[in-house]
């Protein structure tokens, strides 16, 4: 079975050795590199191509936020979960919207850490509680949402399961169709949704009550 790659990007040398230490103890993690800020990040991600980068936000040179957005034109497959210890609306919401597939805090326990990495590569979402109810408020009073285009019964079914934090293979399991097809159902809902991931997809489903099948 082949490793998720992790590339750690943090300017803490002891935070980057402590995170080293646990990717080296994880089966299924690979450490793969490390970089002190953001300019070092991009070279690195250029290089490595990780499937994962664990990403600091208060960086010198350049901020964690101004380097999830270039990541994700450098390398669209690469996955971003921040991990911070800030939780401020300033930090939290341009980190979302730049593209981060997850947001976790530095006091999060290994094997929650480990299952976010996890849960990120395989393009879900991975929020701290805290994190979530922020980004679930801001929605709630949020402006006028742009006009969307209205969802089948079966994308609908779709965005419930993801909401529920279900994989494409559990979502294809439960409604008995292939992944292909589940892969399709996803593209389609962010597109008529005009949102960018799966992350914003689950938010929106809980917004508009969809999570609760309501």
């Amino acid at each position: 079975m082949d490793k998720v790659s992790v590339l750690i990007v943090d300017d803490h040398p002891v935070v980057r050795e402590g995170l080293r230490t646990f990717l080296e103890l994880q089966p299924d993690l690979e450490f793969v590199g490390e970089a002190a800020d953001g300019v070092e990040a991009l070279d690195k991600v250029g290089q490595l191509l990780p499937d994962v980068v664990l990403m600091d936000l208060v960086m010198p040179k350049m901020d964690g936020i101004a380097t999830i957005r270039h990541i994700r034109d450098l390398s669209p497959s690469t996955r971003i979960l921040v991990l911070t210890s800030f939780s401020e609306d300033d930090k939290v919401f341009p980190a979302v919207k730049a593209g981060a597939h997850g947001y976790l805090m530095k006091d999060v326990r290994p094997a929650e850490l480990a299952e976010a990495i996890r849960l990120v590569h395989c393009g879900e979402p991975s929020l701290h509680p805290e994190i979530a109810k922020k980004l679930m408020h801001q929605l709630a009073e949020g402006e006028e949402e742009e006009t969307r285009e209205e969802l089948t019964l079966r994308e609908t079914e779709v965005l419930r399961l993801i909401a529920g934090g279900h994989s494409n293979k559990e979502i294809a399991n439960t409604l008995y169709i292939s992944e292909k097809t589940v892969k399709t159902h996803v593209s389609n809902i962010l597109q008529k949704l005009h949102l960018a991931d799966r992350t914003q997809a689950a938010l929106y489903a809980v917004r508009q009550k969809i999570a609760q099948g309501t």
